[in-house]
C-alpha cells in the first residue's frame, strides 16, 4: 500500500463522522448478505480481522446484511472502487442506504443507525472532557482534500442502550426445529421443497404442505449430510440445504436491475453481462465475464400482429437455433433453440399494448446452471410504465442482414437452380448439397436429394411440400451455334437480391477447354451465386445448368464459365424418374418475355448446418 493511500484510509477510518449532511448522503457499502443470523454473524467477525468500520443489520425478510461505513457518498465510491480492484470485498458490492437496514446484530450492542443526525462542530471548540457518552467523529472533506486535512471534533451525544441479540444454539432440538418452522410462510416452505427436489430427495408437487413426502425427504437429506434422520429441518439444516442449492449460482452476481427505458425490471447474472447498446425492440446486455453469456431485453409497443411478427422474427436469428421446443399463444410465446454451442430462451407476453420479455443466451453443456438463472429471471420480472423509443440507439449498425443490430441465422452456403417438371423438381448443381443438415428452396420449403452425380455436378432435389412452378424448364437438346447469344438466370449475390438476376453473354464452344464433350464454354460474367442457375437460349429453352468456377491453380478470366449440357440434365432426370420437356421448338419471344421466363423457373437452394 502507496504511503498517499495510506493516508487517505487513514483519514476515512477515524471513528463514525457527524452525520452533518442529509441523510441520502450518508451511504455505506454493502458487501454480503447471509440468510441466517448465525452466518451472518460468523460473516462480520471474518471481515472485521481485516477492515475497520464492519457494521451488520437485519435487512428482513430473515435476511441479514455486512455493510462497512458509514460514509459521504463519494468517499464511499472511491473505496468501493479501491477494495473492489484490491480483492478485500466481492465485485457485486454495491453502495447502500440508512434507510434499507433494520437492527443492528454487529458489532454486539451497537447501534449506529440510532445516531441522530447532528450539525458539525466547530474543530476549534473541542470538550475538555470525555465521558463514556462522548463520541470523537470526523466530518470528512472531500476525497482530493483527505491526504491533506482531518477536521475533528468531539461532540456530546446521548447514546440509547438496545438488549443485544444473543446468538443463537450451534443448531435446534426437534421441539425447537419445530416451532421455528412454523414460522415459514409459504412461499419459504416450497422453496425448501425446490431445493430438495433439486437434489434428488422429493419428487412431489411444490405445495408448500409438509406431508410424509416431505417429511420424508428432508430425512433422506439429513443422513446424506450426516445430521439425525428426524425429518424436521433446524434453521441451520434449512441454510445448508439452500446454501448447496444456491451454490451453482456463486459468482453470477444475481441482482435485480431496473432499465426505465426498457420498461422492465429483473435478476439479471451481473458479473457475466453488462449493458451495451439499445437496439429497438432489444436492450443489448453483452457478456462481460468467463461465461459467454448474452441477454436480451425485449420491450415495444404493438398489438397482437406486432407479436406474432416478433415470434417469426426472432426464428430467423442466429441466436435462437433451429432445434428446439416452441410455443406461440393469443398473449405470449416462448422459443428454446438449442444446438452444439449454445441455448437460447426467449419469453415474451403482450399486456396493454405493451410487448416485453427477454432472450437468455448461455453455452451448451451448462444447462443446470442455465435453468436456475431462467427460473431466477422468470420469478422477477416485472413490467414498468413504458417501452422501448423505436428510435432509440445510434443505428450504426444497419445491415440487410441484421435485425436490431442481431444477425440473421444464414445458410452455409446458397446456390441457384431452377424447376425442370411441375411438381417442382430442382436441377442444382451438386455443389450446393453437400453435408448439408437440410436443403431450403427461397429459405422456405424444406427440400430432399433425389439424386446427387458428382461425376456431372449436376443433383436433382424434391420438394416436401406440393409447389406449383411459376415455369420449368424446356430443355433444347439440338447443339446450339457458336457465339449464339445466351442468358443465364440466378442468384449471383446468393440471394441478397430477393429474386433471381439475368445475365447475357455468348456461346463461345461447345466443348471444354481440353476437348471435355457435354461442356459448354460461355463468354459470361458470373459470380459464385449464379452456379446452378440454367442457360437460356433466345426461344426461352434450357442449353444447360452453369457449373461452379473450378478451384485450382489457373485463373481463368473473369469472362470465362462453364455448363453442363441440357442432354445431361435431361438423361439424368429420365433416369431418376423424373419426365422433362424436350419437345424441340424455334419460337423466338422478346427479350422481356425471355426474362420473366427465366426468373420464373430459378430458385434459391440454400444449404444449411
Amino acid at each position: 500500500m502507496t504511503r498517499l493511500f495510506a493516508a487517505l484510509i487513514a483519514a476515512l477510518f477515524i471513528a463514525p463522522f457527524a452525520f452533518a449532511q442529509s441523510a441520502d448522503d450518508v451511504v455505506w457499502i454493502q458487501v454480503e448478505a447471509q440468510p441466517n443470523l448465525a452466518a451472518a454473524t460468523d460473516r462480520a467477525r471474518a471481515y472485521s480481522a481485516n477492515l475497520e468500520d464492519v457494521n451488520g443489520f437485519a435487512l428482513g425478510g430473515s435476511w441479514y446484511g455486512i455493510a462497512v461505513g458509514p460514509y459521504r457518498r463519494d468517499d464511499a465510491e472511491l473505496l468501493l472502487r479501491r477494495y473492489r480492484r484490491d480483492g478485500v470485498i466481492p465485485r457485486d458490492s454495491f453502495i447502500q442506504l440508512s434507510e434499507r437496514f433494520q437492527q443492528q446484530f454487529w458489532p454486539v450492542g451497537a447501534n449506529v443507525l440510532n445516531i441522530p443526525l447532528i450539525a458539525p462542530v466547530d474543530p476549534a471548540s473541542p470538550t475538555e472532557t470525555q465521558t463514556d457518552s462522548e463520541i470523537t467523529q470526523t466530518t470528512l472533506p472531500p476525497a482530493s482534500e483527505a491526504l491533506e486535512q482531518e477536521n475533528t471534533a468531539t461532540v456530546e451525544v446521548e447514546t440509547t442502550q438496545v438488549p443485544v441479540l444473543p446468538e443463537p444454539p450451534r443448531d435446534e432440538t426437534l421441539a425447537e426445529a419445530r416451532a421455528s418452522e412454523r414460522d415459514l410462510d409459504r412461499e419459504a416452505r416450497e422453496q425448501l421443497q425446490v431445493a430438495l427436489k433439486w437434489a434428488g430427495f422429493y419428487n412431489a408437487s411444490i405445495d408448500g404442505a409438509f406431508g410424509r413426502g416431505t417429511r420424508g425427504s428432508m430425512a433422506d437429506w439429513q443422513g446424506a449430510n450426516g445430521y439425525d434422520a428426524t425429518g424436521v429441518l433446524t434453521t441451520l439444516q434449512r441454510a445448508a440445504l439452500l446454501k448447496q442449492y444456491n451454490a451453482v449460482l456463486e459468482g453470477l452476481g444475481l441482482q435485480v436491475v431496473r432499465n426505465a427505458d426498457a420498461g422492465i425490471e429483473m435478476v439479471m447474472p451481473t458479473k457475466i453481462v453488462g449493458f451495451d447498446r439499445f437496439e429497438p425492440p432489444f436492450a443489448h446486455y453483452n457478456g462481460t465475464g468467463d461465461i459467454d453469456a448474452r441477454l436480451l431485453l425485449i420491450s415495444q409497443a404493438g398489438d397482437q400482429d406486432t407479436l406474432f411478427g416478433l415470434y417469426d422474427i426472432m426464428q430467423t436469428l442466429e441466436i435462437v437455433p433451429e432445434e428446439g421446443p416452441r410455443e406461440r399463444k393469443s398473449d405470449s410465446f416462448e422459443l428454446i433453440g438449442e444446438n452444439g454451442r449454445i441455448v437460447s430462451q426467449t419469453q415474451v407476453s403482450l399486456q396493454n399494448g405493451e410487448i416485453k420479455g427477454f432472450t437468455l443466451i448461455w453455452p451448451a453443456g451448462d444447462e443446470d446452471r442455465r435453468r436456475r438463472v431462467i427460473a431466477e429471471m422468470t420469478k422477477s420480472f416485472t413490467r414498468l410504465p413504458g417501452t422501448l423509443d423505436a428510435a432509440a440507439g445510434g443505428g450504426d449498425r444497419q445491415a440487410v442482414d441484421l435485425v436490431s443490430g442481431l444477425q440473421i441465422r444464414s445458410p452455409k452456403i446458397s446456390r441457384s437452380g431452377f424447376f425442370i417438371d411441375g411438381r417442382g423438381t430442382v436441377a442444382t448443381t451438386s455443389e450446393a448439397v453437400q453435408s448439408c443438415g437440410r436443403l431450403t428452396l427461397d429459405d422456405e420449403t424444406e427440400l430432399d436429394v433425389v439424386v446427387d452425380d458428382a461425376a456431372s455436378g449436376i443433383s436433382l432435389l424434391k420438394p416436401r411440400a406440393a409447389l406449383s412452378p411459376l415455369d420449368v424448364a424446356a430443355f433444347n437438346t439440338v447443339p446450339p451455334r457458336l457465339q449464339s447469344e445466351i442468358a443465364v438466370a440466378g442468384f449471383p449475390y446468393e440471394g441478397v437480391l430477393g429474386s433471381a438476376t439475368v445475365t447475357y453473354g455468348t456461346l463461345a464452344d461447345v466443348r471444354g477447354l481440353q476437348g471435355e464433350e457435354n461442356i459448354a464454354r460461355l463468354a459470361l460474367e458470373a459470380r459464385s451465386g449464379d452456379a446452378g442457375g440454367p442457360i437460356l437460349d433466345r426461344d426461352g429453352r434450357v442449353l444447360g445448368m452453369l457449373l461452379p468456377r473450378a478451384n485450382g491453380a489457373r485463373e481463368l478470366p473473369e469472362d470465362v464459365a462453364f455448363a453442363v449440357e441440357s442432354k445431361v440434365i435431361a438423361e439424368l432426370a429420365q433416369k431418376a424418374g423424373v419426365t422433362v420437356d424436350t419437345t424441340a421448338s424455334s419460337t423466338t419471344i422478346k427479350p422481356q418475355d425471355l426474362r420473366e421466363k427465366a426468373k420464373g423457373m430459378t430458385v434459391l437452394v440454400s444449404c444449411w448446418e
